[in-house]
């Protein structure tokens, strides 16, 4: 552009020139002035130390009684000795120009958790559960409340209270709603918190024998599980929630109260202000025509009052999901694809380990000596979720028993199994 205006100047001036090609003068004569650089001084002002004196201190750092300090105490001591090659600073660059500037000790690096992705699209899908404490008649006593809800409908399909937090207690509580409804085997998810109950061998053992997938929240990270704590805030912030419940009774008895109405008579906002009950039972488009009903006649009678045309009541969401990102609207997903909906990208519920991994289990002897009931628990479940080669690493023992339960999992299982 500015060589365009250069040659119409010659024709017509340089005023006019802009003008008809609408650039500033401003700029064009920026452009034509020639440029200027500044001279630019050293940084180092000869302050800068010569190379062999560089050599110097880096071989300093590297001797042996400097092994395990760190650079203050090694510049303090070499003070105390009466010698200054150079200041801290110069010592810290030195050892990042060497690419020495790092943790020196060998402690465990903690990788990255990976962001729970669940999808539901219908009931009985994805499931969440957690416990949480309702004060007892005095200070420092406790009831504990278990409830499992449904993410897709919020539909609470089972609760318990007791007295205290049990392994046991959660696995019958699952043991039963998942018998009341009808849950087979590969049908369900159950994501949860990383509880001591959650995580427990009993709960695992149960799950992977009835063939359901269980997830985890990501280590402290507390929101995670967003529809167990939502459902527990509408819990405690009901107007009759006592601020103490005198008796276990008194805690059962307001349970029994509670998750009824909030099952059939609590219109969620999450669900287009259906209930639980009609989203969880196929009940959405008949309720759905009695409100579209409603509105027609509204609308019939004072067509004035709604100037964007009749209305229609709207729907509960078709796609529920826990932590991840997904397509709405043409947008594009976590992984930079586009597309119309999830459905459509994948008909199944995202697993949080979808990838084909080898299905080879490596048993390998060390000195840690793992308990054998829990290799067995572990592998027994990451079998049923599909994840072999990624937990392969765990399943390590040099115990005789450690490695009869792993292979008699293999062997339950089908899976080849290979003594290293």
């Amino acid at each position: 552009m500015i060589a365009l205006v250069s040659h119409a100047a010659t024709v017509v001036g340089e005023r006019q020139a802009c003008e008809a090609l609408a650039v500033s003068r401003a700029t064009y004569d920026r452009h034509k002035a020639p440029m200027y650089s500044h001279p630019t001084r050293p940084r180092s002002g000869g302050r800068a130390l010569a190379q062999a004196e560089r050599e110097a201190v880096l071989a300093t750092l590297h001797e042996p009684r400097f092994v395990d300090l760190a650079v203050p105490q090694i510049h303090a001591q070499l003070l105390d000795e009466g010698k200054h090659p150079c200041s801290l600073r110069t010592m810290y660059r030195i050892l990042d120009a060497a690419g020495e500037n790092r943790e020196r000790r060998d402690i465990r690096r903690i990788a990255n958790a990976t962001k729970p992705e669940l999808l539901a699209t219908k009931p009985n899908e994805l499931w969440s559960w957690d416990i949480t404490k309702l004060h007892g008649p005095t200070k420092w006593t406790y009831f504990y409340l278990y409830v499992i809800i449904d993410v897709f409908s919020r539909y609470v399909v089972g609760w318990m209270v007791a007295t205290r937090e049990s392994k046991v207690l959660a696995r019958k509580l699952i043991a039963e709603t998942c018998a009341k409804q009808g849950i087979k085997p590969g049908q369900l998810t159950l994501h949860a918190d990383r509880g001591s109950s959650m995580r427990s061998k009993p709960v695992a053992l149960l799950l992977a024998d009835l063939g359901v997938t269980k997830t985890h929240s990501r280590p402290h990270v507390s929101n995670d599980n967003p529809y167990s704590e939502s459902h527990f805030k509408t819990f405690k912030f009901r107007p009759d929630f006592p601020k103490r419940f005198g008796s276990l009774e008194h805690a059962r008895g307001f349970c029994g109260d509670f998750f009824p109405w909030y099952n059939c008579e609590h219109h969620h906002s999450g669900l287009a202000m259906l209930t639980p009950h009609d989203v969880h039972h196929g009940l959405i488009d008949e309720r759905l025509a009695l409100r579209n009903a409603a509105l027609r006649t509204a609308y019939e009678l004072h067509p004035e009052r709604f100037p964007n045309g009749p209305p229609a009541a709207k729907r509960p969401p078709d796609q529920v999901w826990i932590v991840g990102v997904y397509t709405v609207a043409g947008r594009s997903d976590g992984d930079g694809r586009t597309g119309s909906s999830v459905s459509q990208r994948n008909s199944k519920m995202l697993r949080p380990c979808a990838r084909q991994e080898p299905t080879t289990v490596s048993i390998r002897s060390t000195n840690r000596r793992p308990r054998s009931d829990r290799v067995a628990c572990d592998l027994r479940r990451h079998i049923t979720a599909g994840r072999i080669a990624r937990s392969a690493r765990l399943f390590v023992g040099s115990t005789p028993s450690t490695r009869t339960n792993v292979k008699r999992c293999c062997l339950t299982f089908k899976m080849p199994f290979t003594n290293v």
